[in-house]
């Protein structure tokens, strides 16, 4: 009976992994972990962070995004790259943790795991908490004539909502005052423009919009909402799915 079983669940794996890939929705093109660091150009301890970050970056198993906040600007320089949008999302993630944290460089890892980003043993226990396991949803993204085409397969903890993100891939910037000024500064997979695409209702789901933004490629992330704020990544993807 036990040889019965785990033929027939071993049966039941190779079926749902035939199935996602021919929706172009592979398991193993699933990151396991989403990092985001907080970071700003005007923070003296940022550099360090940023370079972890460029590191993660190569790391095909996870999807590492650098969100430039604006709230260092009065120091003496203004951050060229930075997004008020991306300072509302770290201070939601803050309130949805109830820990109300707000600070830099810090990365979020899976929308719920927050860390000190220039600190790789931090930043090491917030990856292994992931336990190593995928994102439990698949998430694909197309870009064509201006449209990203985007699907969702079938999954639980339903509701959760789907953003297009546009991301360059590198952006060099030489800084001219502050705490890092003369500083020559690189960011990997930067975010450029974040938008809500739809709501998930826990079925397979196809999407289409128009581009977020200008970016080297686009990525999706499937979020949980928790008291109106950004909660859990249930899944993510990337135009450029390597």
């Amino acid at each position: 009976m036990r040889t019965a079983n785990v033929l027939l669940a071993l049966a039941i794996g190779a079926l749902v992994t035939s199935a996602l890939h021919a929706r172009g929705l592979a398991a193993d093109a699933t990151p396991r972990a989403v990092v985001e660091l907080f970071t700003s150009q005007g923070c003296a301890s940022c550099p360090p962070a940023d370079a972890k970050l460029v590191e993660l970056a190569k790391d095909p198993d996870l999807l590492a995004l650098t969100l430039p906040v604006d709230y260092w600007d009065y120091l003496g320089w203004t951050d060229t790259l930075a997004n008020p949008a991306h300072t509302a999302r770290q201070r939601g993630y803050a309130q949805a943790r109830g820990d109300r944290m707000v600070f830099t460089p810090q990365m979020v890892v899976n929308g719920t795991i927050a860390c000190i980003g220039s600190k790789s043993e931090e930043v090491s226990d917030a990856l292994d908490r992931t336990s190593g396991t995928r994102l439990p949803v698949a998430v694909s993204v197309e870009v064509a004539a201006g449209e990203a085409e985007i699907r969702v397969a079938a999954g639980e903890d339903a509701p959760a909502e789907v953003w297009l993100l546009a991301i360059d891939r590198e952006e060099e910037v030489a800084i001219g005052r502050g705490e890092n000024s003369g500083r020559h500064a690189t960011y990997a997979n930067v975010v450029r423009a974040m938008t809500k695409v739809g709501d998930w209702t826990g079925d397979a789901e196809s999407f289409r919009h128009g581009l977020a933004g200008r970016g080297d490629f686009h990525v999706v992330l499937l979020q949980k909402r928790a008291d109106g704020e950004p909660g859990a990544i249930l899944g993510a993807g990337r135009s450029d799915a390597r």
